[in-house]
């Protein structure tokens, strides 16, 4: 059994992670119209691929396509995520966009459930969003658009990761996975970028940022579920659009309204509610999700 010290340790870890994750968000965000969210998303996953693949060695050899597909889907989810949720970024600032995205998991976690509560806090969780895109609505509709599908690549990320870690050892399945990303994201990347832009200072925060949203998580991730119960790193999970909206603040200096902010509350408040009050299930997609990988 873990000590009340180990877990203390576990969710400063686990809020390192989140804040790791969200300023390297931020920090994309200042690159992104530099030289595209394809681009940085391309750069994230050979950060990604870099630190994994020397430590976990996948095996690819004397395995069928059978065995493999849920890793390549796992890598095709990843990609179309980040895509859309780095074009998200870019478009309607980061808090927004990590709201947005966060549907997804909560999606999934509300999805089986017949609680009275739950219907409350997925009620209030579309209410929180609307608030945030809708009133005062001055943000890019596309970049609305791009932040939901961020949210349906993360669900769908979640239910590829629980088949990928039944089939799989370690992080082997993620291996793999972050390969097949950075193989359909590099063209994208080299085709939309704008090379007269790219100098040192780029190549720089590009790197920042491929360690901030990967490295760091990655090897955090690995620490912290050793020290806290999957519902308590679930609930700090949920704090990642207030930390999001803090990141953007101190980063690119994104301000939002008073209502705007009061709906990114009513969303993570709906989230940290559902998942605080479930029953401990060893196996909730939601628990199984790593973070970071927004």
């Amino acid at each position: 059994m873990t000590s009340q010290r180990d877990r203390a340790v576990g969710a400063g870890m686990q809020l390192g992670s989140q804040l790791s994750v969200n300023f390297g968000s931020s920090i994309a965000g200042l690159i992104i119209p530099v030289v595209g969210s394809a681009a940085v998303v391309a750069g994230r996953q050979l950060v990604t691929m870099i630190v994994l693949l020397p430590v976990t060695r996948p095996r690819m050899r004397g395995r069928s396509l059978t065995e493999l597909w849920p890793a390549l889907a796992l890598g095709v989810a990843l990609a179309g995520m980040n895509l859309a949720f780095y074009e998200a970024v870019g478009r309607i600032g980061v808090g927004p966009a990590v709201t947005i995205e966060f549907l997804g998991p909560l999606a999934i976690a509300l999805a089986t459930s017949r609680r009275f509560l739950d219907v409350l806090c997925a009620i209030g969780a579309g209410i929180g969003v609307y608030l945030l895109v809708g009133p005062e609505g001055d943000f890019d509709p596309f970049g609305v658009v791009m932040g939901l599908a961020a949210g349906v690549g993360w669900a769908a990320y979640i239910l590829l990761t629980r088949r990928v870690a039944q089939q799989f050892r370690g992080l082997e399945g993620l291996a793999i996975a972050s390969v097949v990303a950075l193989v359909l994201t590099l063209p994208i990347g080299a085709l939309t970028i704008d090379y007269g832009t790219l100098d040192w200072g780029v190549i720089w925060l590009l790197v920042v940022v491929g360690v901030l949203c990967s490295a760091i998580p990655y090897s955090l991730d690995n620490l912290v579920l050793r020290r806290i119960t999957p519902r308590l790193y679930s609930i700090i999970t949920a704090l990642a659009p207030v930390l999001a909206t803090f990141a953007g603040w101190i980063v690119l200096g994104q301000s939002l309204s008073a209502l705007q902010l009061l709906a990114i509350g009513i969303v993570c408040v709906s989230a940290g509610t559902a998942i605080a009050t479930q029953r401990e299930q060893p196996s909730s997609p939601l628990e199984e999700a790593a973070s970071d990988i927004p």
